[in-house]
């Protein structure tokens, strides 16, 4: 990609140079032709098999005038990297950048007003787009964040929403989150017109974290990407409607959703591992696309890879493990598995009393309407590894005395299991030993580990495969 002095401290290119001279051995490059039709997805899907999840550029798409970048998401070490931190501190260190939240800084122009197109000359079919997934409608938009702002005060709310082309300056797209953009559409709604949106497609990976952000009405999750890069976010206005969009973004797509309108959108491979059609159907009519000159696709992996999950999972735990930690200071960890999608959520730590388990559980369910189902295990047991969480299960967890269920709450609306008005139930099983528990946990000393560890080191590096 070229010296990082190249580019801007919050162009996507600036972060792929940097990350490429730090760790190259985590990004993999393909300049063979490779096809649009799922190929992308395919080999992040062949590399997670192996275990691994690097960052992949794929310079020859078949049927794209852009290259393609993807799985920037599908590693928390790399998640950490961003934030100058190992995967142990990155909760805290999200957290604490987030509450140096700043303003954004408004500029005259920037990369992404390179070629602006307006009116009768959008063509969204310019576009570079995949598809990720055989039961796809067709191809999407995987990564498109859209932007919103407040009709009366400014403040803006960003928002990952899935869009495929409906016509030449038409897209269809899913509100389905029903969130903050949902309650700014009917802000619109009453003031009787279309909502002006935009939609950037492709930024810094800490701008694309901060727009995964859970944040009050009131706040802006463009003062939440400051505090992540640690400087105002560059903003420009786009033409017609004057929304501020990242001054570095490779594609901003401006227009309007009209309350009023609806289309067909869907099957598209969601966070649940299913092909799913749940959409609000809406219509985004496109009046204008601005885009650098020789943009790069940056694209999100669908359906449950780890991007997908991470994306949106590492915020949310984030504030999790602060809260509960400040509620119950005997949390050591929380995690979300990528085996659970959005839907289970681990706790470790270290119980003082009868009953404090069941309240971690009861708190956790409470605070995050995507959770079904929490487990808590004592602060030894590896809460990223799900055979160690199992273990748990299996050896501390009684079912008739150990497991709370709460019905009818809200959920998630692409939950598959969900009732038809979008409620769930939610189950936590407490797998601490209790404070009867009598048993000593079978361990290898670390003396051992380490000679094992050598003589394995010395067999791999032998030609003739004995030590």
């Amino acid at each position: 990609m070229g010296k990082t002095a190249e580019f801007h401290p919050q162009d996507v290119r600036h972060f792929l140079a940097a990350y490429r001279a730090s760790c190259p051995d985590d990004i993999i490059e393909i300049d063979a032709p490779v096809s649009d039709d799922q190929d992308a997805t395919a080999l992040i899907w062949a590399l997670a098999g192996q275990g691994r999840q690097p960052v992949l550029k794929l310079n020859n798409v078949t049927g794209l005038d852009a290259p393609v970048v993807c799985n920037l998401f599908g590693s928390r070490r790399r998640i950490a990297h961003l934030f100058e931190t190992g995967e142990a501190g990155l909760h805290a260190a999200y957290q604490a950048r987030s509450r140096a939240a700043m303003a954004p800084m408004e500029v005259a122009t920037g990369p992404v007003m390179q070629h602006v197109v307006a009116g009768a000359d959008v063509d969204l079919n310019t576009l570079p787009m995949l598809k990720h997934f055989e039961t796809d409608r067709q191809k999407y938009i995987t990564s498109g964040i859209i932007i919103g702002e407040h009709p009366d005060t400014g403040i803006g709310n960003l928002s990952y929403h899935r869009a495929m082309i409906r016509s030449r300056n038409q897209l269809a797209t899913s509100l389905h989150s029903r969130g903050h953009l949902w309650r700014l559409l009917n802000l619109s709604k009453e003031k009787g017109r279309p909502m002006p949106v935009a939609m950037v497609i492709g930024g810094h990976p800490l701008f694309m974290l901060a727009a995964s952000a859970r944040l009050a009405f009131e706040e802006d999750e463009r003062d939440i990407a400051g505090g992540l890069m640690g400087a105002p976010l560059e903003v420009v206005r786009t033409p017609k409607y004057g929304i501020r969009v990242p001054a570095q973004a490779e594609i901003v797509l401006e227009g309007v959703i009209d309350h009023e309108a609806f289309v067909e959108e869907g099957p598209f491979g969601e966070f649940t591992g299913y092909s799913s059609d749940r959409s609000t159907n809406n219509l985004f009519t496109v009046e204008a696309i601005l885009r650098r000159k020789q943009p790069i696709l940056v694209s999100v992996a669908g359906g449950n890879s780890a991007e997908h999950l991470n994306l949106g999972r590492i915020p949310r735990e984030a504030e999790m493990v602060e809260k509960l930690k400040a509620r119950f200071p005997s949390v050591t960890a929380v995690h979300y598995p990528s085996s659970g999608t959005h839907f289970h959520a681990y706790v470790a730590m270290n119980q003082s009393r009868e009953g404090e388990a069941r309240q971690v559980m009861l708190g956790l369910m409470g605070w995050d309407q995507y959770l079904k189902n929490v487990i808590v295990v004592d602060a030894d047991v590896d809460i990223t590894r799900d055979e160690e969480v199992l273990w748990a299960v299996s050896a501390h967890f009684q079912p008739h005395r150990d497991v709370v269920i709460v019905e009818g709450l809200p959920g998630n609306a692409l939950d598959p299991s969900a009732s038809g008005i979008g409620t769930t139930s939610r189950m936590g099983l407490d797998a601490t030993r209790g404070p009867d528990f009598h048993g000593i946990r079978a361990q290898i000393s670390e003396a051992a580990q380490a000679r094992a560890k050598d003589l394995l080191q010395q067999l791999q590096a032998s030609s003739s495969g004995t030590v």
